[in-house]
């Protein structure tokens, strides 16, 4: 599809989440992953409009967010890196030595400037789905949540995570996150400031309100 088709199209989501649209995005992102990211995506949209309609978040741009946040994550390293750097993007001293993460920085980027879907939500929440970020909007923490709990998900305490997502974005996040950190640090991985950042402020905010109770 021509790269203008392509803008006219990802702009759709402006006036609601189309069939035609939709499906565009799930033809794009079918030939760039593989069956199983693929059913992850699309069950991560499912996750996020479900989500989105509990917590009064923007159901169609959780949508759209839940079915691209994965677009880049097959992308070589370093056509990813490229993606980056073209577009001005400077990495940090720990996010140069994650790849794994660069798929949600890469990927925010491609949907912009390939599909041409310019709503600062939207991409936010594309970018920050694998490391969070203080202060996160709640459609970010939405498709972050969504991501820990699409169907076909089956690590270790994932029922744990599903049950919390139906309490409170915030319970889910602070367990998701708890998960993401620990799992980092017994592998002898850097953690990103973003995920550091996203943990303090929910264990002081979840200390805040205990007090308060």
């Amino acid at each position: 599809v021509p790269k203008g088709i392509a803008v006219y199209l990802g702009q759709f989501f402006i006036y609601g989440v189309t069939a035609l649209n939709l499906e565009y995005y799930k033809g794009i992102i079918k030939e760039r992953m593989g069956e199983k990211r693929y059913i992850h995506s699309v069950n991560v949209a499912k996750a996020a409009k479900h989500l989105a309609e509990k917590y009064s978040a923007d159901v169609e741009k959780a949508v759209v967010a839940g079915i691209l946040h994965d677009v880049t994550k097959e992308t070589p390293y370093d056509v990813q890196l490229k993606i980056i750097q073209e577009n001005g993007i400077i990495l940090d001293s720990v996010q140069q030595f994650s790849p794994k993460t660069w798929h949600a920085i890469s990927g925010s980027v491609y949907v912009k400037t390939q599909l041409g879907i310019t709503d600062a939500e939207i991409l936010n929440a594309i970018r920050y789905h694998t490391s969070g970020r203080e202060n996160m909007s709640l459609l970010e923490k939405v498709i972050f949540v969504a991501d820990f709990i699409g169907e076909e998900r089956d690590y270790k305490g994932v029922d744990v995570m599903r049950k919390k997502a139906e309490n409170s974005l915030e319970e889910a996040m602070l367990y998701g996150v708890t998960f993401s950190i620990t799992d980092l640090a017994t592998r002898q991985c850097a953690i990103d400031q973003n995920t550091l950042a996203l943990y303090n402020q929910l264990i002081i905010n979840n200390n805040i309100n205990n007090i308060k109770e």
